[in-house]
């Protein structure tokens, strides 16, 4: 059985910093690349941050420079380490497991976490 469990989300001004992280258990993770979406009320699910098995990344334009996505293959952990963060970061973020392709472009699947909380006030 596949899990995935959010956790690291809180209240932080902007400016600030957070560390997300997503344990996974089962063998999703080592064969699998792992995501970070997030959704802001009243808007779509939008992909945050993706990383292969391989180490290959890929960020959404709006937080290039200030988050970075890693994995810790001993302790099947996917990280979201976000800084400098602002008020329109508020949202739930949500890992989740999918396929890399070779174009470079992330595929979810339907594995997903229950999510973790994240607010930036101004």
């Amino acid at each position: 059985q596949v899990q995935l469990v959010e956790s690291g989300g809180g209240l932080v001004q902007a400016g600030g910093s957070l560390r997300l992280s997503c344990a996974a258990s089962g063998s999703i993770f080592s064969s699998n690349a792992m995501a970070w979406y997030r959704q802001a009320p009243g808007k779509q699910r939008e992909l945050v941050a993706a990383i292969s098995s391989g180490g290959s990344i890929k960020y959404v334009d709006s937080v290039k420079g200030r988050f970075t996505i890693s994995r810790d293959s001993a302790k099947n952990t996917v990280y979201l380490q976000m800084n400098s963060l602002k008020p329109e970061d508020t949202a739930a973020y949500y890992c989740n497991a999918g396929l890399w392709g070779t174009g470079g472009s992330y595929y979810e699947l339907n594995y997903w976490g229950k999510g973790t909380l994240v607010t930036v006030s101004s």
